[in-house]
């Protein structure tokens, strides 16, 4: 596996019957790895910080449950390997959650542009989030926000040196004049995703 080279390629990805003997086990891998990627910000929207075996199960899972065999894998390697960090970012899938459908209905039409402000801050730092693919995660006419969002930090070495270097607060911002929530993410989370993605 390239892991090392921050890329998910077709050799990488095993044989249906393959994964199944794992599987269980990856799962559970997953569970734990959540509990360090996983931020609430605020009461509406929860955050999950990518990594290659994040995205590497994701593609796994997608080609267990369709079952397209090779054309698949191509449009979810296509589709997940943006996601895997490259060195110089943190990625997020950031999801917007509330379980009755009229109320999130209503919530998403009041957070049209919410991919305009969200941002990273760590000491003086601020790294605000690019949508994956340069994507629109907004509709046009009537202004309703997606409720699942992909994006890119892209850190400076400034920025990487004050996230590595444990000092001031790392938080993960919205602030979109209808959703105002911040949160802190912790030392040992920090010191993770600094292992994993820088």
């Amino acid at each position: 596996m390239p892991r090392d080279q921050r890329t998910i390629t077709a050799n990488d990805i095993l044989p249906l019957d393959q994964y199944e003997l794992i599987r269980a086990e990856k799962k559970q891998e997953a569970i734990e790895r959540k509990r360090l990627t996983r931020v609430s910000v605020g009461p509406n929207a929860t955050a999950l910080f990518e990594n290659w075996d994040s995205m590497w199960l994701q593609i796994q899972e997608m080609l267990r449950i369709e079952k397209g065999g090779e054309e698949q894998l191509a449009d979810e390697l296509a589709a997940y390997d943006p996601m895997v960090p490259k060195g110089s970012e943190l990625t997020i899938t950031l999801f917007f959650e509330i379980a009755d459908e009229v109320r999130r209905d209503t919530f998403l039409r009041t957070i049209g542009g919410v991919e305009n402000h969200v941002s990273i801050q760590v000491g003086s730092h601020v790294i605000k989030a690019r949508p994956e693919g340069d994507i629109e995660r907004t509709r046009a006419n009537d202004n309703k926000a997606s409720a699942v969002h992909f994006f890119h930090f892209d850190f400076t070495p400034d920025a990487i040196e004050a996230w590595k270097s444990d000092e001031g607060t790392a938080m993960l911002v919205i602030d979109h004049p209808n959703y105002g929530h911040a949160a802190v993410i912790n030392r040992e989370s920090r010191n993770y995703l600094a292992r994993e993605c820088f």
